[in-house]
């Protein structure tokens, strides 16, 4: 998400947005949720700590959230808030949030079982996978770029979340299904955010996972989002993960999402608003037990990838960008919360237009943060600090 967006918002009557919006998304009923009532979810000791924090930030305006926590004292997973302000749905870890660019480390990690099985490489140039027609179109297209540089972000590429005329577009037409083709658009002829050179400089740009995700089509011959079941929800089990355009949301249960449009205090409902969901940088939706088996299978059971692939993904550019460290494929987070030796975690950060989600490992603390809001936090408005305070207070709750 781009915070250009505010500005470009303010200037659009929000009645004719929501009048061309098409009821895609259903409301979320309040649901039988077996994560709200089995002792087995409510076992770790700082519990009570963890539901504070997240009654506190909704009192303080935030509409929903749903929170998970594993470590060798066991759970705790707890919600606070709506789902749906509208119909005062409460919020419950079994509902399903849009988790924004928790999918690039999804995307990542595929990539990595691709190469697992010989089927691409990091390591192969992106010309290989895409034509030349379409990379010289791009600022640094032309440059020796491999698809590790893609997953990395040191290809230097302008981030198409950025472009005004992608955001107006979007305001034509909020619940558009986006092609790779139509995106790419938005890229061409723009000039890059860095000159490439091996790698040396890190931005992170949404335009390389949309590369990557027309990379694995051209790698296996199928679309991206086949590779992503196959190699990742599948295998682990994940019931209620699902991607969308590519495929269906259930008629039940999908959390409502929220931002405060106009930046006045006054939060929206832009659930149906899709910023290029369904294209290698976001679109996955999930709950928080779905993602904790993701993160457990990733970076504790280590049984998706194999420890020489984990390795390459966990490569971090030395220098920081909004208090973390860029991978392949994931970040070096919480870098600044406390001890920066011990008390750091890898995973991803998810920002969309309406939603919010974190997903985490801290490997000293064998602590998984499983993270949900159905409100965007990318652009300014009132709650996004507030946002990065919980985020911050949960974190040190963990480290203690």
């Amino acid at each position: 998400m781009s915070r250009v967006i505010i500005t470009i918002l303010l200037s659009v009557a929000l009645v004719f947005i929501h009048g061309c919006a098409r009821e895609e998304i259903n409301r979320a009923p309040q649901l039988n949720c077996p994560l709200e009532v089995e002792s087995l979810y409510k076992t770790n000791p700082k519990s009570n700590y963890y539901q504070v924090i997240l009654d506190e930030y909704v009192s303080l305006g935030i509409p929903g959230v749903s929170l998970l926590i594993k470590d060798d004292n066991g759970y705790y997973i707890g919600s606070a808030g709506r789902s749906d302000i509208a119909e005062s749905v409460l919020m419950q870890p079994c509902h399903i949030s849009k988790i924004a660019s928790i999918t690039k480390m999804m995307l990542a990690t595929t990539i990595f079982k691709l190469q697992e099985k010989g089927v691409l490489s990091v390591d192969d140039p992106v010309s290989k996978y895409i034509s030349a027609d379409k990379l010289k179109k791009i600022g640094n297209g032309n440059a020796p770029l491999t698809v590790k540089n893609l997953m990395n972000h040191t290809a230097g590429l302008y981030d198409v979340i950025d472009d005004q005329g992608f955001y107006l577009q979007v305001l034509n037409d909020p619940s558009k299904k986006w092609t790779s083709d139509e995106l790419l658009k938005y890229v061409y002829d723009k000039d890059p955010v860095f000159a490439f050179n091996s790698g040396d400089s890190a931005r992170y740009s949404n335009t390389n996972y949309l590369l990557l995700s027309m990379v694995v089509e051209a790698a296996t011959g199928e679309p991206h989002s086949n590779a992503l079941r196959k190699e990742i929800f599948e295998p682990l089990g994940l019931t209620d993960t699902y991607y969308y355009w590519h495929e269906d949301l259930p008629k039940i249960g999908v959390a409502q999402g929220y931002y405060d449009l106009y930046n006045n205090g006054n939060i929206e409902n832009l659930t149906q608003w899709n910023t290029g969901s369904g294209n290698g940088y976001g679109g996955v939706y999930s709950t928080v037990w779905d993602m904790h088996l993701f993160a457990e299978a990733l970076f504790v059971q280590k049984t998706l990838l194999t420890q020489a692939s984990l390795d390459q993904m966990l490569e971090f550019h030395p220098a920081a960008e909004s208090r973390k460290l860029l991978g392949v494929g994931c970040y070096k987070d919480f870098i600044d919360i406390g001890n920066p030796d011990t008390d750091y975690a890898w995973g991803h950060r998810g920002r969309d237009l309406a939603y919010s989600a974190d997903l985490f490992y801290f490997p000293e603390h064998n602590t998984i943060m499983s993270l949900i809001v159905n409100y965007g936090t990318d652009g300014n408005s009132f709650l996004r600090p507030h946002f990065i305070e919980m985020r911050d207070e949960i974190a040190r709750v963990i480290i203690q």
